[in-house]
């Protein structure tokens, strides 16, 4: 089966002007497929124009695994048929609970090929949460480890539960099916079910919840199997290329850069498990690896830019950032040892990458980039519902719709919510509810989520201004701004910061930190409070500032372990 030619075509024009940001937004066209399906039209393609081509690479310890193309191809419709045989057809739901293993990409590649539907889960996530996904995504089957069968023992599902890594000794629950009986069906036909139409269902995301309970965000075979087009030519992948992502399954940025971003260019993904982050053993993977693309969270630069990054020698030609603003500092830092600019971009679970810095263009610091190719952006007021020029909310025009863009949220799988609809698509437009500001050549700067951004003696606050400050200061690792109730100001920003190693959270550091603040913070900006604390996070690691904020209001008494700025003579 032949590369699909209308994808390859788009494809290989991003790849033409890949370094001509304009040429490529000016040019490109979303591939219009009423029929498409990514295992048998495109993945197939790879493997039998590259079937020796690594395309999966996971490093576990001292283990290690490469399948080719031809190899993952062979599996994937092994898994297909295996999950036909317990009664999974087209339309139906798959909840996948598993970690790196390389059975994930098997049967991703495999319930792609049959028309499942995909609800990707990681194994972090509650009893209550799996009830969540099995009740509210209807799923009806399970695909987990077997050595956490005990885990969902509460769960019921029609088809029952299939174990992936199980030891010839261990005894599978009733209920349970051993992932090993794929292998009976090594060699069976590639082409189980047929085409699958290009806006049926392929994948339901729970997101991450950083303000309320996760809405189900649904896709289909084209939106995220194609829509990553814009993902690839921001990362500026190219075949053959060694790409590493560090991403846990169950969240979507898992899809964008550990399966369809990477084969859509014809690059490896090269998977790094760990228990524990080592900042020396992940350097150690980018050496021995020849790693030549790698994207990590916010989270992940700022602990590697405390190790000594000069010290790595990588074949690194692009490195990038995404899931939360990179702070300008940790930037500097990388740029300075490795002679690479981190690369920022900026995407929804709801979508592909809509905005981003690609290869070659001019990078301001700070800004987030430009509109990618298949994308039309607007700016609206939050306020006026007006279009403005110089800030507003970030919202996609729907004529042309984008491809990527997801069908719409369900209060339940097969029901729209339309509720969560009717303020996501007002007015036309796709609402991200981020808010952005844009300067004269059309470069967009990340201001906040439209809940994050507060007042303080009214003037508007966008706390990652006020935290790529704070985490200028040696002492700062991490830091989250939000308001504090103030008889005077009605709020001040305050900072809850998660110090470097090395410093103590006592009065001279907290001093130290406030007088940096002040100097290189506008009066109005200034962070009046700080508390050193950990910070509450979602499971995919982004910042839950609304317990924050929920914490600040909540009660009136000075927490024992704040420093204001009052406390000091500066």
């Amino acid at each position: 089966m032949p590369l699909n030619h209308h994808v390859r075509t788009a494809r290989d024009f991003l790849l033409q002007h890949r370094i001509d940001h304009d040429v490529a937004v000016a040019g490109f066209r979303w591939p219009q497929l009423p029929v498409y399906n990514f295992a048998t039209d495109w993945f197939d393609g790879l493997a039998e124009e590259d079937p020796d081509g690594v395309a999966l690479w996971v490093i576990d310890g001292a283990e290690e695994t490469k399948l080719t193309f031809a190899e993952l191809a062979a599996r994937s419709v092994a898994a297909a048929h295996l999950l036909f045989s317990l009664g999974l057809r087209r339309g139906d739901r798959l909840l996948m609970v598993l970690g790196n293993c390389v059975p994930l990409w098997e049967l991703t590649l495999g319930a792609i090929r049959l028309g499942a539907v995909i609800i990707p889960a990681t194994p972090q996530l509650s009893a209550g949460d799996l009830v969540d996904r099995v009740d509210r995504g209807e799923a009806r089957l399970l695909v987990a480890a077997g050595d956490e069968a005990d885990r969902f023992t509460h769960l019921e599902l029609e088809l029952g539960k299939v174990a992936v890594g199980c030891g010839d000794a261990t005894p599978l629950p009733r209920g349970w099916v051993d992932y090993r009986q794929a292998e009976e069906f090594r060699g069976a036909d590639p082409h189980l079910p047929g085409a699958s139409k290009a806006g049926e269902e392929i994948l339901l995301y729970f997101t991450s919840g950083t303000t309320a309970l996760p809405k189900l965000v649904q896709h289909t075979h084209v939106s995220y199997p194609v829509g990553h087009l814009s993902t690839m030519y921001w990362m500026g992948l190219r075949p053959g290329d060694i790409h590493l992502n560090i991403s846990s399954p169950g969240w979507a940025k898992h899809a964008w850069s550990n399966v369809f971003t990477p084969w859509l260019a014809g690059a490896t993904v090269l998977v790094f498990n760990y228990g524990r982050f080592d900042a020396a053993e992940l350097l150690a993977v980018l050496e021995r690896a020849q790693v030549t693309t790698f994207c990590a969270p916010p989270t992940v630069w700022r602990m590697l830019v405390q190790s000594d990054l000069a010290a790595a020698r990588t074949a690194l030609r692009e490195v990038l950032s995404a899931g939360e603003p990179l702070n300008p500092e940790v930037i500097e830092q990388v740029r300075a040892a490795w002679g690479l600019t981190v690369r920022d971009g900026y995407g929804q679970t709801e979508t592909t990458a809509q905005v981003g810095n690609p290869p070659g263009a001019e990078l301001k610091p700070g800004s987030m980039g430009r509109p990618l190719p298949g994308y039309q952006v607007v700016l609206i007021d939050p306020a006026t519902q007006q279009e403005r020029e110089d800030e507003g909310e970030l919202c996609l025009t729907l004529h042309p719709r984008p491809v990527a863009l997801m069908t719409g949220y369900a209060e339940r799988a097969g029901v729209p919510d339309e509720e969560l609809n009717s303020v996501a698509f007002a007015d036309g437009l796709y609402h991200t509810g981020d808010v952005v500001s844009r300067d004269a050549a059309g470069y967009l700067t990340f201001v906040g989520r439209a809940d994050d951004v507060f007042k303080a003696s009214d003037y508007r606050i966008s706390p990652f201004e006020l935290e790529s400050v704070l985490i200028e200061h040696p002492a700062v690792a991490e830091a989250a701004v939000v308001p504090a109730p103030d008889e005077i100001r009605l709020a001040v920003p305050k900072a809850y910061v998660v110090l470097a190693r090395g410093f103590t959270p006592d009065a001279d550091t907290a001093r130290s930190i406030l007088a940096y603040a002040r100097k290189h913070l506008a009066s109005y900006k200034r962070v009046r409070r700080l508390e050193f604390t950990a910070l509450p996070k979602t499971i995919s690691g982004k910042i839950r500032r609304v317990e924050l904020r929920e914490v600040e209001q909540g009660s009136a008494e000075r927490n024992e372990r704040e420093f204001r700025d009052t406390d000091f003579a500066f």
